[in-house]
């Protein structure tokens, strides 16, 4: 291939979904329940009152949406695995079922000539689990490593592609401090613990995989934040300083470093006094990783005070971050954004993605998620016309192809997502994916960036538009 835009030989290209997201089925053949049906349940927690079910049925619809999958050309497909389908209580008995159509979707995938790849936790925490106290609880990371045994047995001879946890800041923060996402709770001592606690279940369920015997490469998914000084000020740069530790060190230290980083530990001493850290874990969760997952949407500009900033702009006033000084704020810069209200800028990704190849020590690098919602119609001739999505995915695309020259060892991409589905407190009311699902008949239908998505990685080279 000569075409200046073209990417290497070899290069992957797939799609992502995560398994509450997609699934439905939340009460057939056995699945346990997870804190994703008790949110969902909570009045007032999710946008409309929508809940997992059906989603878009892909319990029963897998084999209709691999062939899809083939369609696209995809070389791989990223999943979730369901805990609660595998063992409804968290622990104890394994439910037959549960493993019976992971072993139907990977037998599919492989038929099709498309890689699976496995994510083991994408948020569904049994209940059960939640019940005995979460992340927040020590025991969790054990029956997280029980949990990852049971399906690396069942899949390992298959699957060589393993995510041990997806976006663990959303999973602690979201679900812990803010309480936007399941379980809701509001407690920062409890959400630094659960952080902890997910990184620990990582490098014990990284030791599970392992044990098999089986050839397995295991990462994991990193929603790594792009924090941005708003202004030139030493105030600013401060802020965005205790941002970046509280976002991304907090994680991508112990991973790769094997440590805390001693100013997060100096901002959240009123927090915690990180009693959870016992000795030996962190070589458990800094054995080495086969790869690093990335996922990148859009990136966050913070200031040390609102203070002549148009109020339009300013956002988390009082409680921008865990950590954060009372007046320090999130900061939007007036860019074009998507549904979600994230603005669009592909130059972060360039800059996540040097960074960690910069601070990972040269393991391959892969984007693991990245896409954009958008108000997507169907037309009377049965097309989704969904230019700024194309738009999105070239512009992000091309960004990537530029940290790739600039030598950074990234090896594939995951559009998000393959489908339209639930998009947690959003429920169904916004649309990532490059296929429209119409959630009434679960009709699928390929929108114009999943037609140019697969032009794209049928030939490596960017579409001509």
């Amino acid at each position: 291939m000569s075409n200046r835009n073209d990417f290497p030989e070899g290069f992957l290209w797939g799609a992502a979904t995560a398994s509450f997201q997609i699934e439905g089925a939340t009460t057939a053949d056995g699945r346990g329940r997870s804190i994703w049906d008790t949110f969902a349940e909570t009045p007032g927690k999710i946008l409309g009152g929508d809940t997992g079910d059906p989603a878009d049925d892909h319990y029963y619809r897998y084999a209709e949406d691999v062939a899809l999958m083939s369609r696209l050309n995809l070389g791989a497909y990223r999943f979730s695995i369901a805990w609660p389908r595998i063992l409804p209580e968290g622990a104890g008995a394994v439910n037959q079922a549960g493993i019976d159509f992971y072993d139907r979707l990977v037998d599919s995938l492989l038929e099709a000539g498309i890689q699976p790849w496995a994510t083991l936790y994408h948020w569904d925490l049994p209940q059960a689990l939640e019940d005995a106290g979460g992340w927040p609880h020590r025991d969790t990371a054990y029956r997280f490593r029980d949990y990852a045994q049971v399906v690396a047995d069942a899949l390992g001879d298959r699957v060589g592609n393993w995510m041990t946890i997806n976006e663990p800041w959303c999973a602690a923060f979201l679900g812990y401090h803010n309480g936007h996402h399941a379980p809701g709770h509001h407690d920062a001592a409890a959400a630094l613990a659960a952080a902890h606690h997910l990184l620990l279940g990582h490098g014990l369920a990284a030791e599970a995989i392992r044990s098999t015997g089986n050839p397995a490469r295991v990462g994991l998914a990193h929603n790594q934040a792009v924090i941005r000084p708003h202004g030139p000020s030493a105030a600013d740069a401060r802020a965005a300083r205790r941002a970046d530790a509280v976002r991304n060190r907090v994680f991508t230290d112990p991973l790769l470093k094997g440590r805390y980083p001693a100013d997060l530990r100096e901002d959240l001493a009123e927090v915690s006094d990180f009693s959870f850290l016992v000795d030996g874990d962190m070589d458990t969760i800094s054995a080495p990783m086969d790869f690093l997952g990335v996922n990148y949407y859009s990136p966050e500009f913070v200031a040390a005070s609102a203070k002549g900033l148009d109020p339009a702009l300013v956002s988390g006033e009082g409680d921008a971050w865990l950590g954060a000084e009372p007046e320090e704020v999130h900061v939007s810069q007036g860019l074009p954004v998507t549904h979600m209200g994230w603005e669009i800028d592909p130059t972060g990704l360039y800059d996540v993605l040097m960074r960690l190849a910069g601070e990972s020590g040269g393991i391959d690098l892969y984007v693991t998620e990245n896409g954009c919602a958008f108000e997507d119609t169907v037309t009377e001739d049965g097309e989704v016309n969904d230019t700024d999505r194309v738009d999105y995915y070239e512009g992000h695309l091309r960004a990537a192809k530029e940290a790739i020259q600039a030598g950074v060892p990234l090896r594939g991409y995951f559009a998000w997502s393959l489908l339209d589905n639930f998009e947690w407190a959003w429920g169904y009311s916004r649309r990532f994916g490059i296929v429209h699902v119409d959630y009434e008949t679960q009709k699928r239908t390929v929108k114009d960036s999943g037609h140019w998505y697969a032009e794209l990685a049928k030939t490596g080279v960017f579409p001509e538009r």
